[in-house]
């Protein structure tokens, strides 16, 4: 009694702008948290246990005060938040700091914050924990979740496991921090978008034991799990396990990211390491790391007047691996300045400084192993310093790549090595009235329906200077165009990747298109027709076991399993689309278990399967969860009744290695057999009328999770 009437005093006389004191010591574990709903200033004299803000609107003044926790010892052991909210807005939390929590600063669900002036050093912190390849729970600074608008300035937050975590949270300001010494990362970005980071000290992501090869999985910065358009400038990044990581663990790509001006040096692994598209790094360091930029699996990539030197000194950094899982690493390339391990389609270099590494200065290749899945395919190199290295440029495995006005010369062991099958390489003469690269612009649509004519139109790609230019384009289908327009037909469903490369007698750019080609059939259940689709939840399964006696077509499938935490929202979405003027969008909130969709749900379809022999549809899949999906899916199931029908399972788990990197978050086409294949199992009998049909996915976690599906039909 006598806590709540001096909590609520205190709320009382800061309503008044009043000094507060709230005794000498942080508050004795179990006591409920100081309650803020008011303005409010903190007495700097006195230390405060756990507070909650309550209230949109107020300003905290802690004037320096300190929130403390009340367990000692081990940062790892550390509990709780020690400022928290949920559910406000327009706070204003300056000058106070805290330590001893397992969290610094917890914000969930707010909007246009200001936080500045803060410290949130010494909080969970765990620089012996190990390899986890997977994510603790959000602790250590600072978390925001699901937070927009707000500016984090001017704050601490030192010797943490994250100093500050961006979690679902877009148009944040993050400039002029202090975010170095953490011991996993020093900024966390998870399906976080368009946020502005700026003159921030970031450095020393770093966990790692003395001796240890790698710096296991910490970084200065992570992004992750489609976290896109985001702005990178002026920020020190020095000295982490890796320096930038734009990983794609659960497959969901994050793209549009530009990073400028950002300095990465001195990396225990790689300076800059990405496995995502389409990002743009402008004028950054990436200087005495193991590798300067360790690209995989990142087409669509701009690299732009970079340093990337003196990477992979033995008496320095030089602990990045050579394996890569796609293909076996090329011997020839090493400790590389710039290098892209990995599909690496319609890529620019321009401009860059590649000098002193232990290694090529710039690598880029394709799958050498014997099925050559891939080629490093599409590239401009262009104006690249590459000099005193131990190979100059090394290339293998590469088609359609322009070269010109590069400066290749003092490398040890070669200026320019050309491995495997290398087609289409194109060296521009040197010419010094051409001084500046033309500008590729191509209009057109990114899908169509197999035999119906598209154009695709570059004529609007132009040169500074006036000077004509010429066309190259490359359909993806073995055609190969060279006038300013192509017109075309593709004469089968599936992906494309379409490029365009554009010169003018000494420099080039270039387009691209991710071309996605449906079959020209009826829709079934995907132009306009959501209300028609439902959802069950159902158990994991492996498989039908059918009794003795009993032919697979004659046992039940497994009943639905009600789960009231469980929940899906089945829409037409007239936004993101592949065929028609609309697809069936899913937003669910699953259990852990799989969600089966049914089409339709009346169960009537009466559609006959003669001279039917497969069912295709496309389909779009993101989960933010760390792990993603499980097992092989989809599975399919096509019913007459629920007696009487067959199972298609996947035999291979292309969802985590799709032979498109394309596929990884975008449209991926399915084209199932009704009698099974190689790939494709078939568990019963195929019924001679499909009533409808089911489609199992297979989430981990029970984060909300978005998917598409859309030009499914028979044919």
């Amino acid at each position: 009694m006598q806590h709540g009437l001096k909590a609520l005093l205190f709320i009382v006389l800061a309503g008044a702008g009043i000094l507060v004191r709230v005794g000498n010591a942080a508050a004795a574990s179990g006591e409920p948290p100081l309650e803020i709903a008011q303005d409010t200033v903190l007495d700097p004299a006195k230390s405060y246990g756990r507070i909650v803000i309550r209230a949109s609107g107020v300003t905290i003044d802690g004037r320096g005060a300190w929130v403390i926790g009340d367990k000692q010892g081990d940062p790892k052991d550390y509990k709780n938040a020690g400022i928290s909210a949920e559910g406000v807005s327009r706070v204003t939390l300056k000058n106070v700091n805290a330590k001893g929590w397992q969290t610094g600063l917890k914000v969930a669900d707010g909007s246009q914050w200001l936080v500045e002036n803060c410290n949130f050093s010494d909080n969970f912190h765990y620089p012996e924990y190990g390899w986890h390849w997977g994510e603790l729970d959000r602790r250590g600074g600072i978390v925001l979740e699901r937070v927009d608008h707000s500016t984090l300035r001017k704050n601490r937050a030192n010797r943490v496991w994250d100093a500050c975590s961006l979690i679902d949270s877009d148009q944040n300001t993050v400039e002029e921090n202090d975010f170095s010494h953490a011991s996993d990362t020093c900024l966390k970005l998870w399906t976080a978008c368009r946020n502005r980071i700026r003159k921030n000290n970031l450095s020393w992501g770093l966990r790692i034991k003395p001796g240890e090869v790698h710096a296991r999985d910490s970084a200065c910065v992570l992004v992750e799990a489609g976290s896109n358009d985001n702005r990178f400038l002026d920020n020190d990044i020095t000295h982490g396990g890796d320096g930038v990581f734009i990983r794609a663990l659960n497959g969901w790509v994050s793209s549009g990211n530009v990073l400028e001006r950002n300095d990465a040096s001195y990396a225990h692994n790689n300076c800059f390491e990405a496995q995502s598209p389409g990002n743009t790094y402008r004028g950054n360091k990436a200087n005495h790391g193991s590798h300067g930029f360790w690209l995989g699996i990142s087409d669509k990539t701009v690299l732009e007047d970079n340093e990337a030197c003196y990477n992979g000194d033995p008496a320095g950094h030089h602990n990045a691996p050579f394996a890569f899982n796609y293909a076996p690493y090329p011997p020839k390339a090493g400790h590389a300045g710039i290098i892209f391990a990995g599909p690496s389609s319609h890529t620019i270099a321009r401009g860059n400084r590649c000098v002193g590494n232990n290694g090529a200065g710039i690598a880029l290749f394709g799958d050498s192993s014997p099925q050559h899945k891939f080629k490093a395919f599409h590239w401009i190199l262009e104006r690249n310093e590459i000099r005193g290295n131990r190979w100059g440029m090394y290339l293998e495995f590469a088609d359609w790549i322009d070269m010109a006005g590069n400066v290749c010369d003092g490398n040890r062991e070669s200026d320019m090595l050309v491995g495997g099958v290398a087609t289409n390489l194109s060296q521009r003469p040197e010419n010094p009235r051409i001084t500046l690269s033309p500008q590729a612009v191509l209009v057109g649509p990114s899908s169509a329906t197999v035999g119906r004519e598209i154009v695709l139109d570059g004529s609007r790609s132009t040169d500074p200077a006036g000077n004509p230019l010429s066309f190259r384009w490359d359909l993806g289908d073995g055609t190969i165009l060279t006038e300013a327009r192509a017109a075309h037909r593709f004469q089968a469903a599936g992906f494309y990747r379409v490029g365009l490369t554009v010169t003018n007698g000494r420099f080039a750019h270039l387009a691209h298109r991710d071309f996605r080609v449906a079959d020209d059939c009826p829709e079934l259940g995907t132009e306009g027709q959501a209300a028609d689709w439902a959802w069950e939840e159902v158990y994991p399964r492996e498989g039908l076991h059918v009794p003795a006696g009993q032919k697979a077509r004659e046992v039940p499938p497994p009943q639905p399993v009600p789960n009231p935490q469980s929940k899906v929202r089945i829409g037409d979405d007239r936004e993101t689309w592949l065929a028609g003027k609309s697809s069936v969008a899913v937003r669910a909130w699953p259990s852990g278990n799989p969600i089966r969709l049914l089409y339709p749900k009346s169960k009537q379809a009466g559609i006959p399967l003669a001279g039917k022999s497969h069912l295709v549809f496309w389909s779009k899949l993101l989960n933010g969860n760390i792990h993603a999906w499980k097992g092989l899916m989809p599975v399919v199931t096509l019913y007459e009744s629920e007696r009487k029908f067959v199972m298609l399972r996947p035999l291979d788990d292309a969802r985590n290695y799709p032979q498109n990197t394309e596929d990884r978050a975008d449209w991926t086409y399915r084209t199932i057999p009704l009698a099974g294949d190689a790939q494709w199992k078939a568990e019963g009998e195929l019924p001679a009328t499909l009533n409808y049909l089911s489609i199992e996915f297979y989430p981990w976690g029970g984060l909300p999770l978005r998917l598409w599906i859309d030009a499914m039909g028979l044919k």
